[in-house]
């Protein structure tokens, strides 16, 4: 089995790993009802409108 000659430097195992820890943010787009922010291709969970339809119906509390 192969063994490494020399010690991975803290450098170059961190630039290495660096991006692998980044979160990406989610895209948010206006809902076209309501005006909230949502995500794409998802139901707007303050009015519940999906693709110009009513897909649930919120109750008032």
């Amino acid at each position: 089995m192969a063994v490494p000659a020399r010690k991975t430097s803290h450098a170059r195992k961190s630039s290495r790993r660096s991006s692998v820890w980044k979160l990406n943010a989610p895209a948010l787009i206006v809902c076209p009802n309501c005006g909230e922010l949502k995500a794409a291709h998802r139901v707007c969970k303050n009015c519940g409108m999906y693709n110009g339809r009513q897909v649930i119906v919120k109750k008032d509390a």
